[in-house]
């Protein structure tokens, strides 16, 4: 390299290292290899030597913060992460993920991510690591080592980074009390939604982790509800999902087991994929019924009803090939068993009903023409209860049918009954079927 390059560097590195105390210039061995090299005019081994220097400082500071929490955040192969442990293991995370995952966990701001991975990029294309016919500048190697003093070498973790630290290690490493849990609860309402979910997916692979200590996973199934207001729709979807590739998975049954307890901690079921909420909603359909038509329902209805409640969730979304199964319940159990209705079951399934989309509200409308709800309408109470159930899915009706349909029922002279007799209501309920 040309020695006005090589002067570039010299003019520029008394500042560009001022910042630097000399307890951080006599640790930082690879700048002053870099400063060396470039000196010589071998710009494409000093930049070399800041890169390492720059994954050294970086991997220092996730050794420091947290290497569990790092590693279930940067790894996403659960045979590899299981094979990581001490910081000796940190060489195996390439350093494009080492650089995404630092800035996942908030070592790195979103700007310091942007200038660094650039110097990795530049690193590969440009530096004695890979033949390349790039050519360096004076000015190019002071910039990027600016950017590596001031964007990490000399900045402390931000406040939500350090405390976020100092709780993932006190979860470790002792039972937290109820100060500490209503501490940890008001730190979450100050997460920024991407620190939140980052947070949970760290809880989340601790409590999975089959060589947790029991302090630790009780400390967990106590900050989890706290925790789940703040964690965003795809994140809690993303633990449904790996619960169903657990499940498919022989080896891995004590992590769908453990991954189950946090679902349920939360009544996520919602979130499980579809083929499990399918053939949960199914099993929770068929305890209900069961319950509904044993002696004692009165008394043994509720768990089930709040069962298929917590899989339903807040959106009411019911997977396709149980919609039919699905509403014909719900409507048969709302109406109750000629004698009443479960009062401690009541409350659930009117919140049910409430969740029906317009689809299944149209499908409920129609269900008098099922044989057993048929023959349930032919007594009072039941009869007293559709008349509230009409009510209740008017507002959900949206097509001119389904209203048309509404309106003749309501209409209708004789018990409901005999709706499934009448032509023309039989008509237009077969008018609305898809």
């Amino acid at each position: 390299m040309g020695v006005s390059e090589r002067h570039d560097v010299l003019r520029n590195i008394s500042s560009v290292l001022e910042p630097m105390s000399d307890d951080i210039r006599g640790r930082s061995h690879y700048i002053s290899k870099m400063i060396a090299a470039a000196t010589v005019g071998l710009f494409d081994a000093a930049l070399n030597y800041l890169w390492d220097e720059l994954v050294s400082e970086l991997r220092k500071r996730v050794a420091g913060f947290d290497l569990k929490y790092f590693f279930d955040i940067a790894v996403k192969n659960t045979d590899l992460r299981n094979k990581l442990r001490s910081e000796d293991d940190l060489d195996k995370i390439d350093d494009s993920n080492l650089l995404r995952a630092s800035k996942t966990i908030g070592l790195l701001n979103d700007v310091a991510y942007q200038r660094l991975d650039h110097i990795r990029y530049m690193r590969n294309h440009a530096s004695a690591a890979h033949p390349n016919q790039v050519s360096l500048t004076g000015l190019d190697l002071a910039n990027w080592l600016q950017h590596c003093i001031r964007e990490l070498i000399i900045t402390p973790p931000d406040i939500v980074t350090a405390e976020t630290g100092r709780l993932l290690i006190n979860i470790r490493s002792e039972r937290l009390n109820d100060d500490s849990i209503r501490a940890a609860a008001n730190f979450f309402d100050r997460l920024p939604p991407s620190r939140a979910d980052t947070l949970a997916n760290g809880l989340f692979g601790l409590y999975v982790d089959s060589s947790r200590l029991p302090e630790t996973g009780d400390n967990i199934r106590r900050l989890w509800p706290q925790l789940w207001p703040f964690v965003s729709e795809d994140t809690r979807t993303s633990y449904g999902i790996r619960l169903a590739h657990a499940r498919a998975n022989a080896e891995t049954t004590d992590f769908a087991a453990t991954a189950r307890e946090l679902i349920d901690l939360v009544d996520g079921t919602a979130y499980l994929t579809v083929d499990d909420r399918t053939f949960e909603i199914d099993a929770a359909l068929d305890a209900l019924i069961a319950a509904h038509s044993g002696t004692d329902n009165f008394y043994n209805e509720a768990e089930p009803a709040r069962r298929l409640f917590n899989l339903v969730g807040t959106k009411g979304t019911i997977p396709p090939k149980v919609q039919s199964k699905y509403v014909k319940t719900l409507v048969e159990v709302y109406l109750g068993n000629g004698y009443g209705v479960c009062w401690a079951a009541e409350p659930t399934y009117t919140r049910l009903m409430e969740r029906l989309d317009s689809s299944l509200a149209g499908n409920a409308l129609r269900s008098f023409e099922n044989s057993e709800i048929s023959s349930l309408l032919q007594m009072t109470k039941a009869q007293d209860r559709w008349k509230v159930f009409l009510d209740l899915i008017q507002p959900k009706l949206t097509s001119n049918t389904d209203r048309q349909l509404l309106d003749a029922v309501k209409e209708f002279h004789g018990t409901p009954d005999k709706l499934r007799k009448d032509s023309s209501i039989a008509t237009l309920a077969q008018r609305g079927r898809g």
